[in-house]
């Protein structure tokens, strides 16, 4: 192994390590000292990397940042239905969260705003569920009365939600829990002529991208860099969750008298 090498593992090493420290302990309560341990390397060689905590918070940070942003990007490319993508890429970002601790570190320092704010993957976020839902109603998905913009608070209001109940249970993160929330939205969302053609438990594979580590790129949410590659890099997490026996099938035909006595009709 070269010496460039062993100086990349080792900084992943050291994001990782931080990523759990802050999950752990909060940004405050974690120490440079932890940090190096858990990662198998002396403080001297973590200050080689990184010159102080903020340095390390905002290496784990952009690490989640450009992982976010590649789920956000694989859901705006194809020509496919649109909101299969938006239900798609709401599965993989919940992977991404389940499987990686750097992206829910990562994702928890940047809404706390623990290093100050370079970036806002809340606002990319809504910008992401905003663009695939206008793509939406350009393409005829959306039903009568629906609209892009009240559709999007609602999709916020609940990824959101059951991102923060994950943070102490990770079973929301579980596809079947997603899969739940789009079978009691999309016969309120999608037009008559996509009733059963949306699935809600997902059309992509179950398993995703492990997160990078190099620093992020400034393309927001939903864009794609220079040259059209989707931001990708170095692993700096775990590995992707496995397939799921239990996820559903597509949307029943009947689910719109469902969802409107659950109350969740959006016209």
């Amino acid at each position: 192994m070269t010496k460039q090498d062993r100086a990349v593992r080792t900084r992943l090493a050291l994001i990782r390590s931080a990523a759990a420290q802050f999950e752990a302990h909060g940004y405050v309560r974690a120490g440079l000292a932890r940090i190096s341990a858990g990662a198998g390397v002396s403080s001297g060689a973590l200050h080689f990397h990184f010159a102080d905590k903020a340095a390390v918070a905002e290496a784990v940070e952009a690490a989640a940042a450009r992982a976010l942003r590649e789920a956000a990007v694989r859901g705006h490319g194809g020509d496919g239905c649109a909101l299969q993508r938006l239900v798609d890429v709401t599965h993989h970002v919940a992977r991404l969260l389940c499987a990686d601790v750097v992206v829910r570190a990562g994702l928890r320092l940047n809404v706390e705003g623990a290093v100050g704010r370079v970036r806002d993957l809340r606002r990319e976020w809504r910008e992401c569920v905003q663009g695939l839902l206008a793509e939406a109603e350009r393409r005829g998905e959306l039903a009568a009365g629906v609209t892009p913009q009240r559709t999007s608070a609602v999709v916020l209001a609940a990824t959101t939600g059951i991102e923060v109940l994950a943070r102490e249970d990770h079973e929301w993160l579980a596809r079947p829990s997603l899969t739940d929330l789009w079978q009691m939205l999309l016969p309120c969302l999608a037009a008559p002529r996509l009733a059963g053609a949306v699935n809600p438990a997902g059309s992509g594979p179950a398993g995703g991208q492990p997160v990078g580590a190099q620093p992020a790129g400034d393309h927001p949410v939903g864009r794609r860099p220079a040259g059209g590659q989707p931001a990708g890099g170095q692993s700096a997490g775990g590995q992707p969750v496995g397939s799921d026996p239990s996820a559903r099938g597509p949307v029943a035909r009947d689910g719109q008298a469902e969802a409107g006595r659950a109350g969740l009709a959006l016209r």
